[in-house]
């Protein structure tokens, strides 16, 4: 993942494209789960921070260190 991120809210197929993951369907089984970043909803469409993806990765890294 690049260090920089868009300076926009971005959706499930930017993570899916970000983190090479298989399809939407894993970023919503994370949020299924509560086990991704912290997404939220505009109207029916799920968008994510950011701030709140980098957040979730540096938790990520610091539980695998």
């Amino acid at each position: 993942m690049a260090s920089e991120l868009p300076n926009r809210f971005l959706t499930p197929e930017d993570l899916v494209e970000m983190f090479e993951l298989p399809s939407v369907e894993t970023v919503y089984q994370w949020r299924r789960k509560r086990t991704g970043p912290r997404g939220f909803r505009v109207g029916r469409h799920l968008r994510f921070d950011p701030i709140d993806v980098r957040t979730w990765v540096d938790s990520q890294i610091g539980e695998a260190a």
